[in-house]
């Protein structure tokens, strides 16, 4: 047996010699040992999870391909049945695949394609019982029946896939609903399409942060990203620019920047540090060209908005780490 003093000895000599890093040391303590067994465990199951998606995916696309190149050739009952039948037939498919517990992550797949296909084979559908498809009404109708589908199916199983769809077509529903409402014009009033987006994005991170502490809380960084992303860029587009600009929007856009970095640090939110950081940058650019470069002339203009990037990075770079960097999501 190897004398431990002996091998301690030995490493320090190969670490002052520069032989050995401490990269290399933590990886063979995390090789031997039951931390290291699931780290490699945890990786090799979401490469697992990933490349299933992505599958899920190209079946999509491959389905999609298919009716497409043979739309002419295809009857009424085929074309429903290649599209929204494959989606039942997909549903069907993961149910029972849910049954077993090392199937579960291919049981999602199957849910994910099943819910990709489900708009196309509805749409359909529809237009082949002689509705007019491109209607907000319509849009309305069919939003609603996938999202009580996805409502229903999250009350028997609980998984995070049922959740992003509900997202994707409750947010589907409230625009087609809204455009209804408007009378039918979705492209009348671009001020109203902007709001929505931020009530959108301001309901999805809302949702992300109820989320946080419950099983479902992996999907909190993305609605988080998403819907912050969402918020600002639609606040930063009501600002308008020179000369039909908003000035309620762009004062009070400062201070939506702001509170979403403060917000990032009681949230230990890193997505809201970063997108408030890089919305800032926008919000000084766009300002700066906006007022400035007439008087300062255009070269001094982009010293300022250098400077003022830099400090901009220094100060996202010193909220993340004295704030977020543990426990971050």
């Amino acid at each position: 047996m190897m004398n431990k003093l002996n091998v301690i000895g030995g490493l320090k000599a190969l670490i002052r010699a520069g032989e050995v890093t401490k990269k290399e040391l933590l990886d063979i303590y995390d090789e031997e040992t039951k931390d290291g067994s699931q780290s490699r465990a945890e990786k090799q199951s979401k490469i697992s999870n990933i490349l299933y998606f992505i599958g899920g995916m190209i079946v999509f696309l491959g389905i999609c391909i298919f009716v497409g190149s043979n739309w002419n050739h295809l009857n009424d009952v085929t074309k429903i049945l290649a599209t929204l039948g494959s989606s039942v037939a997909m549903f069907m498919a993961a149910t029972l695949l849910g049954r077993y517990g090392n199937l579960e992550k291919v049981s999602d797949a199957f849910y994910f394609i099943a819910s990709l296909i489900a708009p196309v084979g509805t749409f359909i559908t529809l237009d082949i019982a002689g509705m007019d498809t491109g209607t907000a009404g319509v849009h309305t109708l069919i939003a609603a029946i996938l999202f009580a589908v996805q409502v229903s199916f999250y009350m028997f199983e609980k998984r995070n896939v049922f959740v992003v769809f509900q997202v994707i077509f409750g947010s589907w529903l409230f625009f087609a609903l809204t455009t209804t409402l408007m009378g039918g014009r979705p492209f009348a009033d671009w001020d109203f399409i902007k709001y929505r987006w931020l009530i959108a994005g301001l309901s999805h991170a809302v949702l992300g942060y109820a989320l946080v502490n419950t099983s479902k809380s992996g999907l909190t960084p993305w609605l988080y990203s998403g819907g912050i992303i969402s918020f600002l860029t639609s606040a930063l587009c009501l600002g308008g620019y020179s000369p039909d600009q908003n000035i309620f929007w762009e004062l009070i856009f400062p201070g939506l920047v702001f509170g979403v970095l403060f917000l990032s640090v009681y949230l230990k939110a890193r997505s809201f540090l970063i997108f408030g950081t890089t919305f800032l940058m926008f919000y000084i650019i766009k300002i700066t060209n906006e007022y400035f470069t007439s008087g300062f002339g255009w070269a001094l203009s982009l010293i300022v908005i250098g400077f003022l990037l830099m400090g901009t990075g220094y100060f996202a770079f010193y909220i993340n780490n004295k704030y977020i960097k543990e426990g971050q999501v």
